[in-house]
This record gives structure tokens, sequence and C-alpha cells, in this order.
């Protein structure tokens, strides 16, 4: 019986720089894929091209070191040691720009309602119930909205004060 238990032990996945002999057979434990904990990447993202994983040790004096030498290149440590090793440049990561909240908000209500309207008029076309008129009603109100996205935006495009 012990001896099962030990070769079930050894037989689970060990969290990426473990210690441990034992080859990986599988996902980590407890990071199977699952409805709530999917293995996959986000709907429409394209898999990361780097697969493989490099750990070292190293005593905390050099971490800091490192992680120093990265913050004044403006690199991740990940990316400065990839410099490093390779040659190649690092991908620069454009900064997201601040945006106003409010107008983060107000944008977003209205792209619900045109995605909920551009929905219904798709459907309706679909199943031949969308008569001229209507579609000329849900024409006229996606117009208005864009207008007023386009308004919403102009105001958060001028300096303050204008």
């Amino acid at each position: 019986m012990v001896t099962s238990n030990i070769k079930q032990s050894e037989q689970r996945a060990r969290r990426p720089g473990s210690r441990s002999s034992t080859v990986e057979p599988g996902p980590c434990e407890g990071r199977q894929a699952s409805p709530s904990n999917p293995n996959r990447t986000a709907r429409g993202a394209v898999p990361s091209e780097k697969q493989e994983a490099v750990f070292f040790y190293c005593s905390s004096e050099e971490k800091a070191l490192i992680r120093q030498a990265a913050a004044d290149r403006g690199l991740s440590m990940s990316a400065m040691l990839r410099q490093l090793a390779t040659g190649a440049a690092p991908k620069r990561r454009r900064v997201a720009p601040r945006v106003d909240p409010a107008l983060v908000l107000a944008v977003s209500r209205y792209g619900g309602n045109l995605n909920q309207i551009a929905r219904w008029l798709n459907t309706a076309t679909r199943a031949g119930r969308a008569s001229e008129i209507e579609a000329l009603r849900v024409a006229a109100a996606l117009v208005g909205i864009e207008r007023r996205l386009a308004e919403i935006i102009a105001q958060h495009r001028r300096p303050p004060g204008c």
C-alpha cells in the first residue's frame, strides 16, 4: 500500500521549478482543464510563440541586480534575459493611454445599444420580419448613436477649458 501511494505521488505532475527529478507527464496538479479552469487561449487570441520555459537559481542579490537592470531598460526580467541570450531586440509594447473613465462608460453604453440594435436588425432580416419602415427606424437610431458617440469622443479630445 505504501508503494502504491509513492507511485501515485511520483506520477503526479510537478510545478515548474520544483526540485523533483520526476518526469512531468501532464499539466501541474490542480491546473487541469475544466469549465472553470480552461486550458486554452482567450477567445480570438493568438497562442504565444513562446512555448518553452527556462528556470535558474540565483541569490537574492543577483535577482535584485537583474530586476534593476531590466527596469533601467524598461523591460521585464524575462525580456531582458531573452535579449541578452539571443541578441535580438525586444518587441516594444505600446503603453495603453490614460482615458477618462466617464468616456469609457459613455462609449460602452452606446456600444451596447448599438450591438443590440444591430443584432435585432440582423435577426429580423434573416427571418424576413423586418419591414422597410422598421429597418429605416433602426437605421436612423444607429445613425443617432453614431453621432452621439462622435460628439462624446470629440469632447474628450478637446483640451480642457475649450
